[in-house]
């Protein structure tokens, strides 16, 4: 509800529009008395001509105030839907990198879908019903109150009754509609997976395999929803049969007060018809618990979310411009759930325009220690030292504002060319520093060729171009931004030999005087490195250059003769 409150205008709107309608209502059912006794018993003229101008115009001003109350519930449900669409995408950019090790994105979007729009439903489109329909069956009963207490006094022994079964069903809704919303993030998770790897399933053969297992949860997810229903329905019928039983002690209290003579015609079908009203609103706001359950659900999800702490970032250091002087001090790392450290008490020095390779094989923390400089990741003991400062002292912005990223996992967006070169705080970058580096990183070869250069659209992830192509612009990216310090991680990896000698004559362009860190996959792109960082098993066993490691005939030497004697069988283990 709090984030309800800067739509409190258009809420008090709806407000007095919901006000306006059960006054109308009340009135109308009111009007029943004089209907029937001054028009059908004493047969009054002058009130047989004023009483329909005045249902008619009860009827405008209900219609009016519906339509008011309409129109601000739903502006104010969707501005909620979207303030937390945008919060909730603005919290996950601020988040750790551990979060999206425990969290899949196919949840994270559900989150965003689904969850805002049930916690949106039930902070004002529920608010809705039950409102109006409480204020509805308030005036009601007020009219009941009016034209017999006595009546009304002898039906309201059912309203304890009527509590307790809307309280067990909010309870039952509540629970099965949390395991809705988790079951919900599950299916979207198993048809993310199996449309994204649609060229492994269909190659293995494990359509039906994929196609089972997202039979089950949306089996499993329709069992839940008929629970649902079935509750709602339950509850109807329990509410119609309240009313039921309440239109009978009307009945027999009615007919005893007529037969006292306290209670007239015109008296019992005011009482009928309020009875008659009310029993809709009542079973309105029985159903309206579903709704209401979801909603909490979603909160619970989303709250999960939003109530979690953002990445650390308490740094005062200002850093305008890096020298790039980067250096481990015994640092150890690991991620959540795991007994052994993804990298143990690693040291090393990376001077400004040298080059650092890190090699090994696969799952020896590479990666891993690449991410920890950005502070992607924290690490759990030792320091990482920025021109003699650890990075915590500095700003997140300031710190990655002197990095840039070219990984093997090109990262582009369905926009231009231009929009994804001069991409975030690059955004403003000048057309001729924009040519300048997609020029620089070999792409405007490619670029000039397409129907509207620069401002070509290339799809969602770059998927109008080639391997090399999406390589070749992040590496623009990377020339644009023109930062201190320089991670390639495994850049050419997975790119055929003319697409590898375009990108690497790129990268000798971008390298120069930078600190460079190279993820290598193949060996033979690292020869000139001043440094080379073997790691195995988290933890770095040796470091030199080229030409001294290959003398030692260790792990480096191992690996690289396994890549360039027996290139078959490295591709098969993968220890390259």
């Amino acid at each position: 509800m709090a984030y309800a409150q800067p739509y409190r205008p258009l809420l008090l709107m709806a407000l007095l529009g919901m006000i306006i309608e059960a006054a109308a209502g009340g009135y109308f059912t009111a009007l029943m008395k004089p209907i029937i006794d001054e028009t059908f018993n004493v047969k009054n003229v002058d009130l047989s001509w004023r009483l329909p101008l005045i249902i008619v115009g009860l009827f405008v001003a209900r219609g009016v105030a519906g339509f008011v109350t309409d129109y601000c519930m739903a502006r104010a449900g969707r501005s909620v839907s979207r303030d937390l669409r945008n919060l909730l995408l603005g919290k996950y950019l601020r988040m750790p990198g551990t979060r999206f090790d425990s969290e899949t994105v196919p949840s994270m979007l559900t989150r965003l879908g689904g969850d805002t729009e049930q916690v949106a439903q039930a902070a004002v489109d529920a608010m809705k019903v039950m409102v109006s329909q409480g204020l509805q069956a308030a005036a009601m009963l007020a009219v009941m109150l009016y034209t017999s207490a006595r009546v009304t006094v002898a039906i309201l022994i059912l309203g304890p009754v009527l509590a307790f079964v809307m309280d067990k069903v909010g309870r039952r809704y509540r629970n099965i509609n949390h395991r809705i919303q988790e079951g919900a993030a599950r299916m979207m998770q198993s048809a993310a997976e199996a449309l994204t790897g649609q060229q492994e399933v269909k190659i293995y053969g494990a359509q039906k395999v994929e196609l089972e297992r997202y039979r089950t949860l949306t089996q499993k997810n329709l069992q839940l929803s008929l629970k649902v229903e079935t509750t709602r329905s339950s509850a109807s019928v329990l509410v119609q049969l309240m009313g039921a039983i309440g239109l009978a002690v009307l009945l027999l209290v009615a007919g005893h007060e007529a037969v006292k003579g306290r209670l007239t015609a015109g008296d019992f079908v005011s009482l009928m018809v309020a009875m008659m009203a009310i029993i809709p609103s009542l079973r309105q706001l029985t159903n309206v618990q579903s709704m209401l359950q979801r909603g909490v659900s979603s909160a619970d999800r989303l709250f999960s979310v939003l109530d979690t702490p953002d990445e650390a970032d308490i740094g005062t250091r200002k850093l305008e411009q890096a020298q790039g002087l980067i250096e481990f001090r015994d640092v150890t790392a690991r991620y959540v759930g795991q007994i052994e450290p993804a990298l143990d008490k690693i040291s090393f020095t990376a001077r400004p325009g040298t080059v650092t390779a890190i090699v090994g094989r696969s799952g020896s923390g590479k990666t891993t220690l690449v991410k920890l400089i950005p502070r992607f990741y924290p690490p759990e003991s030792g320091q990482i030292l920025l021109d003699g400062h650890p990075v915590e002292d500095y700003p997140l912005a300031d710190l990655r504002r002197q990095i840039a990223l070219v990984s093997q996992n090109v990262m582009l967006f369905d926009e231009s060319i231009a929009a994804n070169v001069a991409y975030g705080e690059m955004a403003g970058a000048t057309p001729e520093a924009l040519a300048q580096a997609i020029r620089g990183a070999n792409a405007m070869e490619f670029v000039e060729k397409l129907p509207d250069g620069v401002d070509s659209s290339i799809g969602e992830n770059g998927g109008r171009l080639s391997g090399g192509q999406r390589q070749r612009l992040a590496i623009a990216r990377a020339m644009l931004k023109d930062a201190p310090i320089l991670i390639l991680d495994e850049a050419t990896a997975a790119l055929d030999n003319e697409s590898e000698r375009l990108v690497q004559d790129a990268l000798q362009r971008l390298m120069p005087d930078r600190t460079t860190l190279v993820i290598a996959h193949r060996l033979s792109t690292i020869e000139h490195a001043d440094q080379v960082l073997v790691l195995d098993r988290g933890r770095l066993v040796e470091q030199g250059t080229h030409a001294e490691l290959i003398a030692r005939d260790g792990l480096y030497a191992h690996l690289h003769r396994m890549q360039f004697r027996e290139p078959a069988h490295a591709a098969d283990t993968g220890e390259a």
